[in-house]
This record gives C-alpha cells, structure tokens and sequence, in this order.
C-alpha cells in the first residue's frame, strides 16, 4: 500500500503543472436563484466541487478539454454538460425531478448499474428519500422497504432481516457501512444502529434480500444492508437537526417521557483535493421497561397461574434470582446424609441413626420417635439425634411432611437491576484526498457508544458498551484496497439475571444448612412438627429465610449491587464468596481486501472482476463470554472472488457468472457460487432470473462461548469438539435430551422417579458446521407507464445444516443422586430446512408526489 501511494504521489505532483480552472453558476430553472451545495464534478473523474451558497462554483483540473460536467443535487434532475472550449462563466441550471427507476445502484453486482437492469432484487433508499421519511430515523424507515422485518429489543437496538428466521441479534443477515462489515466481533451481528452513520450524514441505503456470498463472503444468507455516508466533496457546510418526542404514553408502569436527539454534521473540501467531514448525535430516552411478571414454567416451558405468594416455586419472567430453585424433598435428603455422616464419624461409624431408627415401626409418631431416641442412643449422642437428625428422618419418612415441591428464591424486579435511561453518542470523522483524477484515500473513523438493554438468551444490560470502526482505504476508477478494525468494548455491561441471583447469594448463600434453603426447611419442618399447615408453614418459612435480605434501594443493596456489576463473571468464586456478572469483553476484527475490475482494460467486451479479502477474529473476554481465560483466540479467515458478465442480443439479455471460495481456520473451505439473468422484454422492462448461493460460518459465540446465563440455571458452550468433549466431556458422559429429562422430572413429581425414561443425546463428532444455502428467485421489474412502477419477484431457499440450538442435561452426580448440568449446544439441524415468499411492489408517481406500497 506504502508503495501504491508513492507513486500515485509521483503522478499527482508531475500534473500540476497543467491544471486549468472551472468556473460558473448553478442555478434553480424555474426560481433562477443560486443553488448551494450542488456537485459538479467531471463525468468520470472526481475532479469537482459544490457549490457555495449564492450557486458559484470554481475548481481545478489536469483534464484537457473537451470533457463533461455533471451537476447533480438532493431533489433535482442531474444534468451533464459538455465543455468544448472556455472553461469559465459555464451556467447550468437544474429543475426539480421526481423519477422512478433511474437511481444507479452498486451493490447488487458490486459494479453501478441502473436499478431496472440489476439481475437480482435490490431496494434502495436514496438521499431525498431518507430527508423526507416519516419515521423517527433512517434505520426505522427500512421497515417500509419490501420484504423487511425486524425484531426491536430497545429504542436503540433494532435487528433487520429479509426471507425469515429472524431473530434478535441476526447473524444471518450482514451490515455494512462505507465497506466495514457493521459486526460486532464478540458477538457477530450488528448491534442495531448504536455505532454507523448519522442521519444527517447517511447519503443511501441499499438493500439485497436473499443470499450474498457468492460477492460479499460468509454470512449474509438471507440478505445484506450497505450504508453508505455523504462524500464532502459533493456535500459541503454545516447540518443541525434536533428531534424531541415523548413515549411511554398511557403506560400504568412509566409517566410519560421525554425523547431527544441531536444530529450535528460539517463537511469541507479545497480545490476538489482535499475534504474532511465530522459528524455527531446524540439521543436520550426511556426505554421499554420490562414489567412482565407473569409465572413461567421453565420445564414445560409455558405459562403458569400463581406469583410469589400463591406459588412457593413463582418464576416470574422479569424477576431475576427467583431462577434458583431446589426440590424440598432434595434439600432433605442432602442434610439427612450429612447429619447421618457426621454421627457415624462421632461414633467411629459404631452408631448410624438411620439404621437405629428403621427400628421403629413405619407411620409412628413424633413422640413415639424421641422415647425410642431417649432410651436407645447414647447420652452423647443425643442431642444431635433428636434436634439436627430426627426432624428430617422424620420429615422424609413420614407422608405429607415434606412435599415433593420444587422452591425458589425470593428474586429482584428488572427495574432494580438495570438501567432503562437509554443513551446513544455517535462520532464520526473522515478524511478524503483525491491524489489524482481518479484516484482517491480515505481516511475514516466511526465511533459509537450506548446504554441499553438486549435480550438474547437473557437480558443483557448494555452500558458504556462502545464499538469502534477505523478504516484506511485507496480506491480509483477500476480498483479499491482497504482495511479496517472493529474494536468492541463491552464497557460495564452484565447479564441482569446474574445480577440478581448473585445479589441473593452475596446477602445469604443458597446452599448449606446455615444458608437460604437450609434456613427455609429448618422454619418449615418445625413449623409443621408443631402442628401448622403447608401454607402457614411456607409462608413461615420463606419469610425466615428472607430474614436479612438486601432490600433494593437499600445502603445494603447498593452495596452487593455495585461490586457484583462490577466483578467479571470470570472472577465468581462461590467458597470464597466472590461474585461477577459483568463481561470484559475486548475482542476485535481486522479485514482487508482488495478489488480490481478488468471491464475498461477489456474494452468493455465483458464485465470481469476479482477481489480478495482476509480476516481475523481476536476474541479477548477475559472468560466472561469465550472459553478464553487464560489466553485470548484466534480466528482466521481467507476469501477469494471473481465475476464476468456478458451483454447479447444487441445487449437484450445479460447473464453473470460469479463464484467466491473461503476457508476459516476450524472448518472446511466453501465455494459459493452465482448465476444470474436479465431479459428485457421491452424498454424499461426487465425479467430476473438467479441461483445463488450462501453459506454462514458459525458464529464466534457459536464456536467458543463458556457463559453462565438464566440466572446460573444454564451455561451456553461452544459446539466445537474442543469444548463439547474436550471440556464439559459430552462424549464420554453423555447428556440426556430435554424432552427425556422433562418427562424424567414428571415422573419425579408424581413420587415415582424412573431413570429410564432418560435418554442420551449424541453429539456429532465433527462438532457444529457452517449452515449453507441455495437460492432460487425470480422477478419483474419495470415501468408499466412512465409514472407507474411495479417490481414483483418470488424466491425459494433450501438450507443445509441449518444451525440451531439444543439443550440437554448432563448428570454429573450419580444415578441414585443425580444432579443435573443444563446446557445449550449450538448443533445443526439434520436434513433440509426449506423457505418460500413473494413480494410485490407498486410507485405511482403524480406530479412531484410518490405514492409507494408493498405486499
């Protein structure tokens, strides 16, 4: 790169002493008044300018005449003009224009080609359409375009999606801005619009619906969103833009609340060489509050009747640390065994208090059990006998003492544990110098920081959480080389349920006999023993347990809240009492690639194009996300790409031909190719047709996580046989499949626990795979009238190794004491996984009016 910039240098320094001036008035047609900001630039070249405010504009060039000016603005019809002979006092004036079908786009064949004429769908959103959008921002407006959904997890974090399986963090579906995948490298998918471009600054949206590997690498299976900012060449001068609004109207659990954003954008070029631009916004608001409460059933994985005071095993969904639940019957037998275990060692194992009670004849009473005791078990022994043993012997052998009756923790609300105020800083910042004619370096830098809230497989509160995107790149006419870094700081972000149940754990352990269940059974057995109820016994019970428990708002509260929010879940350590639910997370991306379009060296006979790219994941948790405790990891990736299209029958049908091969270090390489046609069957007419092909790698977390979530109910591992086998052994100890472990629980309920109902689950040995997938569409677009727009098209995607997620349950005690490990595993799906759809699109244009409408 060093040496390309030496000698482009070279040659911009050996123009100069030819450079001529360019001068002249841009005007409105109609108003004949001076139109500021209008770029005029020579037709392909980025010799150029815009125009100041009274319309003027002035700039140098190498270029001999004759050449072509084109003036282009937001709103107006672009014109071109030739230029023969004086290069001064040159007027051109712009009329007002609304046009359907003649935007230009780039991404769809990674060439500019006329939206009529793209061989696959494509939608897009232009500058003027993204000024005059009745939706809060650009990024919500893309749910007007066809074929878009999206999942909102707050005001700051949307996911988009086409051709379904969306989900909330949609790996499927890739972001790019100004050429830098959006991703975050820890958690690879965009994480909404948190870090990217600003309103103001954001010049066009393109959108590709479908699978795009074949041009754009791995991932992108079901489509790819490019962003691309404003050029300060072509937009000069300074933006201000300042929204206000409010929300939680009518909601029982907020007042209404204020919502604001500020938008600043500057942008300055000198004689069409050099040109910065800086952009800022920032937002503030309340964010949704989670204040569903209902009683979940996390076995049967449905709804429940009851809360916290009619069901002692209440887990509501946003109450957190109420995941943490025993069977009562279990706790028990634990503290049975350990009590008869302690009186065995006393007597040098001469006295077992069970065997010795056994004596007595089943259904006895209480009274009945301490004569026996009294008159049969050493003096010594006694006391131990009848106050820390009996009761629970009791207890378990006597009907309808102790229930088989699972009981949770008391938990927290969400509202106590995170943090709703939801704020957004964007920065960005660019450098453009043009080194020759067509020759261009970019220096540019985007910078996003934000609190908020997500919800993936739990409810991750975001703050301070920061993600950086640097970018160095030359481009010209037929070639580009870049590289960029993604830089993902997880700043104080923790998982909330962790948060919770660990703030319990801080005021008063769960396990032990002095600990929170051993307090609750100690207050039930005796409440019971004299002669209380099951109700009045609970109630009694759960209230002594709760004796000391850090009330939110509390000195004590803050206390455990604070330290543990700020504690990496790596650090948790139970027997010394230290507890974390905060990620560390510093993991980045590095990419660079390079592209060189053959087409004009060939003389245009055909279209050919060829692109290479590297990638590296530098995953660094600290082992609050990855299984990277000790070390950080590594993931390389390598990618090659070439494409030729061809124009026939007096350029009546085009076809292309593209095909990209990739290899990531922990799997096989892939090669995806794509077909592509376009038939026009009259002017302004066009028939697609394509076969293309995707393929997604699994993600980082797919690969590598080791995270503890649900409250320290589950952990999510990685599905490479590293950490499957290697770790958590799933091949030699095999865990059993949920389906199996529910109905073994069932069976538990009922009294009658049977382990054959258990059944193991196998995993493959090669570990989880890429998922692939194969596209079929075809599509119309084209003007009916001159003012009448429709683009249809149907689609029909077979996937392979579609990649999903199990959980199974692993006993890491015995079959006679069993206790269960619950994971997720990323696995792919056996067979095929098909989908289908259709879209239709109408424009209806009138006058200066678009009428738009999709289906």
């Amino acid at each position: 790169i060093l040496y390309v910039l030496f000698l482009v240098f070279a040659i911009n320094i050996a123009a100069q002493a030819q450079n001529i001036t360019v001068s002249g008035t841009v005007k409105d047609k109609q108003s004949k008044e001076g139109l500021a900001g209008v770029s005029v630039t020579i037709k392909g070249q980025t010799d150029g300018t815009a125009s100041s405010g009274d319309g003027s504009f002035s700039f140098t060039t190498s270029a001999k005449v004759p050449f072509t000016l084109v003036a282009s603005y937001v709103g107006y019809g672009t014109v071109e003009r030739q230029v023969t002979g004086n290069t001064a006092g040159i007027n051109i004036e712009l009329e007002t224009a609304v046009t359907l079908g003649g935007d230009v786009v780039v991404s769809a064949s990674r060439t500019p080609e006329r939206i009529l004429e793209s061989p696959v769908s494509i939608e897009r959103m232009s500058a003027a359409s993204i000024r005059e959008i009745a939706a809060p921002s650009f990024y919500d407006a893309l749910n007007n375009m066809k074929g878009v959904e999206s999942s909102m997890q707050s005001l700051t974090f949307k996911s988009i999606n086409t051709r379904g399986f969306n989900s909330n963090g949609n790996t499927r579906f890739n972001q790019y801005i100004d050429g830098m995948d959006n991703q975050a490298p820890g958690l690879n998918f965009s994480v909404g619009n948190i870090v990217g471009i600003t309103e103001l600054d954001i010049d066009n949206v393109e959108l590709l619906p479908g699978a795009s590997s074949a041009l754009y690498g791995a991932g992108g299976i079901n489509g790819t969103l490019l962003m691309t900012s404003k050029d300060p060449f072509k937009y000069q001068g300074a933006s201000f833009q300042y929204k206000t609004g409010v929300n939680h109207v009518n909601d029982d659990n907020s007042s209404v609340q204020p919502f604001n954003q500020l938008d600043v954008r500057m942008a300055k070029s000198w004689n069409n060489k050099f040109g910065v631009k800086a952009a800022f916004s920032f937002l503030q608001a309340k964010d949704w509050m989670g204040t569903n409460y209902s009683n979940f059933d996390r076995n049967a994985r449905t709804f429940k009747s009851g809360d916290r005071n009619s069901d002692t095993n209440y887990d509501g969904i946003n109450v957190y640390g109420d995941e943490v639940s025993q069977n009562l019957r279990n706790v028990a037998q634990t503290f049975e065994s350990g009590v008869r275990s302690g009186l065995l060692a006393a007597s040098s194992n001469a006295f077992d208090p069970r065997a010795v009670l056994n004596l007595v004849p089943a259904g006895s009473s209480y009274q009945t059990y301490l004569g026996f005791i009294n008159a049969n078990v050493p003096a010594v022994l006694r006391p131990a006998t009848i106050n820390q043993y009996l009761p629970l012997y009791f207890g378990l052998n006597t009907p309808g003492v102790i229930p088989n009756q699972n009981i949770s923790r008391t938990g927290y609300l969400e509202q106590d544990l995170v943090d709703y105020d939801t704020k957004s800083l964007k920065a960005s910042g660019a450098v453009y110098y043009n080194i020759t004619n067509t020759i261009q370096a970019v220096a540019q830098a985007n910078w996003g920081t934000g609190t908020s809230v997500y919800t993936g497989s739990d409810r991750y509160s975001l703050r301070n959480f920061n993600i950086g995107q640097y970018k160095l790149e030359v481009k010209g006419q037929d070639f580009s080389i870049k590289g960029y870094t993604t830089q993902e700081r997880s700043g104080d972000s923790y998982i909330s349920s962790i948060l919770g149940s660990y703030i319990n754990e801080s005021w008063k352990p769960s396990g032990g006999q002095t600990g929170w269940y051993g307090q609750y059974l100690n207050t039930y057995l005796t409440s019971r023993l004299t002669g209380q109820n099951d109700i009045a016994a609970q109630s009694l019970a759960r209230s002594q347990a709760d004796n000391g428990r850090a009330i939110p708002g509390s000195p004590a509260y803050e206390t455990a809240k604070q330290k543990i929010m700020n504690t990496n879940i790596s650090a948790t350590n139970f027997g010394t009492g230290v507890y974390g639910a905060k990620f560390d997370d510093k993991s980045n991306l590095y990419h660079y690639e390079g592209m060189y379009n053959f087409t004009n060296a060939l003389n245009n006979v055909v279209e050919f194009q060829v692109g290479a790219s590297y990638r590296l994941y530098d995953l660094n948790s600290a082992g609050t996300i990855f299984n990277d405790l000790t070390e950080s990891i590594d993931i390389n990736e390598y990618g090659a790409f070439a494409q030729i299209g061809k124009k026939m029958f007096n350029d009546k049908v085009k076809f292309t031909f593209a095909g990209r091969y990739d290899k990531s270090m922990n799997f096989e390489g892939r090669f995806t190719p794509r077909i592509t046609g376009v038939f026009t069957v009259a002017k302004n007419n066009n028939i697609r047709a394509s076969y293309q092909t995707g393929y997604r790698n699994p993600t980082t977390q797919n690969q590598y996580i080791d995270l503890s979530v649900g409250g320290g109910s589950q952990r999510l591992i990685g599905g490479l046989p590293e950490i499957m086998f290697g770790k958590y052994n799933l091949n030699t100890n095999k865990a059993f499949t949920d389906v199996s472990y529910r109905a073994f629980l069932a069976s538990a309920a009922a009294g009658t626990p049977n382990p054959t109902l258990l059944q193991q689950y196998t995993f493959d040995d090669r570990g989880v795979r890429p998922e692939s997938v194969q596209s079929y569409e075809l599509g119309y677009k084209g003007l009916i009238l001159p003012n009448l727009l429709i683009d249809a098209y149907g689609y029909y995607n077979i996937y392979k190794d579609f990649i999903t997620a199990v959980d199974v349950y692993q006993n890491v005690g015995t079959l006679a004491a069993p206790t269960f490990v619950k994971f997720g595993v990323p696995v792919n799906a056996a067979g095929e996984v098909t989908s289908y759809g259709a879209a239709l699109g109408l424009d209806y244009l009138v006058g200066n009016y678009n009428f738009s409408g999709n289906v």
